[in-house]
């Protein structure tokens, strides 16, 4: 089962604010795989790439990079 157009749209939301928040901290993809590897999560450079890319991924790693970022909250207007 495939997502619709509105899981997507939220998707890329959440992708490019991640996008946002690593540029803003000057972090690149390789530094956030490390960090998340740090946390306990498998992820690569590639990985990270074709998730942010794709839009979809799970709430845990949207969570996690939050973590790493140290973003204390999130209000969904942020988004």
């Amino acid at each position: 089962m495939g997502l619709t157009e509105r899981e997507r749209e939220w998707g890329f939301k959440a992708s490019r604010f991640i996008k946002a928040e690593l540029k803003k901290a000057n972090i690149g993809y390789q530094e956030l795989a490390e960090r998340l590897n740090d946390h306990g999560l498998e992820e690569t450079e590639t990985s990270i790439t074709g998730k942010l890319a794709r839009g979809a991924f799970a709430t845990s790693f949207f969570l996690a990079c939050l973590a790493v970022l140290k973003r204390d909250g999130l209000r969904l207007e942020e988004i």
